[in-house]
């Protein structure tokens, strides 16, 4: 426990954050659009325990039922630069020649052009919306991918047995599906834990700059916007809401470092 003590953690905040998004009305049964404007810009009590925002509405009751929309958003986000990066980094390295030369450049493209910026180019240009800003977030992500397979792949592909496989005389497919895939997914896999948190925080600003779901929708990225005119009486309309980002974004990289290096706790 002393030796994991960071990873008990994060996995707890990780369940915590999963519960919010399954089951809102269990941790928070209020009703997260309507307020009672006498109730309005109260500090943090035990009563609500995020405060109330200009409306008389309970902040953490707004956090919890926004949890379950910007986290399907960033899943969504992550699953596709999961599929399409692994896709190309795993042809990318398994035909090679100018497969992989048109691929890799491809990919060096991508990221030179900052993820953030990039998502907000293609938000700009799919319209707005949770899911619009969910497949740029994805877009942005997936050269990431596509290098760290496709480096793994390159990797396999040198081994005994993959060399045995084909000297077997399997098809190339069936060795990719039955011998590289499975070795190679591991840290890709980490990636996309780590690359969860980053996309946390992207969906978050891109809803912050109102690209996300319309008001009174509680996104998390829209709480923090709507709390950004009252900082220096209302402290804590943006503060406990960032606190709550960070700490899933911090477990998302926690639980990621640890896939990758087999942890357990």
């Amino acid at each position: 426990m002393r030796g994991n003590a960071g990873l008990l953690i994060a996995g707890a905040v990780a369940l915590l954050a999963v519960g919010w998004a399954l089951a809102p009305s269990v941790f928070a049964g209020g009703d997260p659009l309507t307020g009672v404007p006498a109730q309005k810009f109260q500090g943090p009590s035990a009563e609500h325990w995020f405060g109330t925002d200009n409306l008389g509405r309970d902040l953490y009751t707004r956090m919890v039922h926004g949890a379950g929309l910007s986290l399907t958003a960033t899943l969504a986000a992550v699953g596709i630069a999961f599929v399409a990066g692994s896709l190309l980094g795993l042809l990318s390295g398994a035909i090679g020649g100018v497969v992989d030369t048109v691929v890799m450049r491809s990919v060096d493209v991508l990221l030179s052009v900052p993820a953030l910026l990039l998502s907000l180019a293609l938000v700009t240009a799919l319209g707005f919306g949770t899911g619009n800003v969910a497949i740029a977030v994805g877009v942005s992500l997936v050269a990431n991918f596509a290098r760290v397979m496709r480096s793994e792949v390159l990797r396999v592909r040198q081994a005994g047995y993959v060399e045995a496989a084909h000297a077997a005389g399997l098809r190339w497919y069936t060795v990719l599906a039955r011998h590289v895939l499975p070795n190679a997914y591991q840290p890709v896999l980490a990636l996309a834990a780590v690359e969860f948190g980053m996309a946390v925080l992207a969906v978050s600003a891109l809803s912050f700059l109102g690209y996300g779901a319309k008001p009174p929708t509680p996104e998390w990225g829209t709480l923090i916007s709507e709390g950004r005119n009252y900082l220096a009486t209302a402290w804590w309309m943006t503060t406990l809401p960032g606190f709550v980002i960070i700490a899933v974004v911090l477990a998302a990289q926690r639980l990621g470092r640890a896939i990758g290096k087999g942890e357990h706790p």
